[in-house]
């Protein structure tokens, strides 16, 4: 992008944090004061563990290639308390 006068480029910047704080306050506000991060996490990985659970051995090996691949986390991946 060059200046109005044409001779040369110029810096175009957009300071963002006070929108971004506005941002998160407003999600914050949001989720409530009951919301439990904690628990949150706790249910969500209830959910993928019942969701990769009882596969058939075909669905087991395309899972384990899926992770193998990278595709999909590890069961155990991302958990701290599983290290």
């Amino acid at each position: 992008m060059t200046d109005s006068s044409g001779s040369g480029p110029f810096t175009f910047s957009l300071d963002l944090t006070l929108e971004e704080a506005r941002r998160r306050a407003e999600v914050m506000a949001a989720l409530g004061p009951d919301w439990d991060p904690v628990a949150a996490l706790r249910s969500e990985q209830e959910a993928t563990a019942l969701l990769y659970s009882g596969l058939d051995a075909e669905q087991q090996r395309t899972y384990a290639m899926l992770v193998a691949a990278g595709v999909l986390p590890g069961r155990d991946e991302g958990d701290a308390t599983s290290h």
